[in-house]
């Protein structure tokens, strides 16, 4: 399971332990008045205030129509009463019989927020007569949290199919850019350790790149191929001091531009034709002619040498053994 998919259940189990007890007595309230109307509004009236961060209360019977008022903090729409709401988005889900379930993530119609709605089913003599519908907006439920860690660790995404299965049909031209190799990634090199670029994006086969600064890291500056083999352009870049914090040291990034180099000239077909890199996360991106994505770590790139793109044969072998299986770039 992804880092990303276990952030997100854990935020719902956290939401759903906040909140289970609470619903549960509130459901044994209004199976109590069920179906009367005015005395369901005043049970989730009197209920809407203790459980933290909701925002809007109502209830509806099994075939989906709403039997009480919308009843929010502040105020009680009885406009609302009979209703149907089977279109809503969670009642596309299996439906609980016992307890709670969290919705997805949707467009509140009535609130117009991003909502997540908890469903606490409501019980009379052991029939299901209804259920209990909790709204929650998500600015509000992530007011008090902090951003999560990035996932660091090496991912791969294959490309647009269409490019992968012409690829062989396909051969690198050399650019101007690639006539300029060394100098240019000596220019990059000297703007991401002496110049406050932390943040840099080259497109090798369209000849031109991005760059990111600390001073300024809300915008970037897009150059083309004829600026970027221009030594000088170091020049419209003032200097600045190599962050102590960089997670990237200036002798491993030099490797990195070399590897990069390697990668571009392998193989005519199998090519690199961009990357980026950045040396505050430590994270690199390349992007190769068969359209297939790579994300890891700088130190993670700079432990696999050529032979792990191209194969571990010789190299005429290991190109012929990489053309015949293409994922393993893609």
């Amino acid at each position: 399971m992804s880092e990303l998919k276990q952030t997100i259940l854990a935020k719902k189990a956290a939401l759903a332990e906040a909140i289970s007890d609470k619903l549960a007595k509130l459901s044994d309230d209004c199976a109590n008045v069920w179906p009367d109307a005015d005395k369901l509004d005043h049970a989730l009236e009197e209920n809407i205030n203790r459980i933290p961060n909701c925002h809007l209360l109502y209830a509806w019977d099994v075939n989906g129509i709403e039997v009480s008022s919308m009843v929010q903090p502040d105020r009680t729409d009885k406009n609302w009463r009979g209703k149907d709401l089977s279109e809503r988005p969670y009642l596309k889900n299996n439906l609980p019989f016992k307890g709670i379930m969290l919705s997805s993530l949707y467009w509140s119609m009535y609130t117009e927020k991003q909502c997540i709605t908890a469903l606490q089913a409501i019980n009379r003599s052991e029939n299901l007569v209804g259920f209990i519908a909790a709204d929650f907006a998500v600015n509000d439920l992530l007011k008090d949290t902090k951003l999560s860690a990035p996932d660091m660790h090496w991912q791969q995404f294959r490309g647009d199919p269409a490019v992968r299965s012409t690829v062989f049909m396909q051969t690198r031209s050399q650019s101007l850019l690639d006539e300029h190799m060394d100098e240019v990634l000596h220019t990059f090199h000297s703007l991401m350790t002496e110049h406050g670029v932390f943040h840099s994006k080259i497109h090798f086969s369209s000849g031109r790149c991005s760059f990111w600064m600390l001073d300024d890291p809300y915008n970037y500056r897009i150059h083309g191929v004829d600026e970027i083999v221009n030594p000088e352009i170091c020049l419209a870049y003032p200097m600045h001091d190599y962050p102590k914090n960089a997670q990237v040291t200036p002798a491993e990034l030099r490797e990195v531009f070399k590897q990069f180099k390697q990668l571009r000239f392998a193989d005519d077909t199998i090519y690199l034709r961009s990357a980026s890199v950045n040396t505050m996360n430590g994270m690199l991106g390349l992007t190769f002619s068969c359209d297939g994505s790579h994300y890891m770590s700088v130190q993670e790139f700079l432990e696999k040498d050529l032979a792990f793109w191209v194969g571990s044969l010789g190299k005429t072998e290991a190109i012929n053994e990489t053309k015949k299986n293409v994922t393993a770039i893609a």
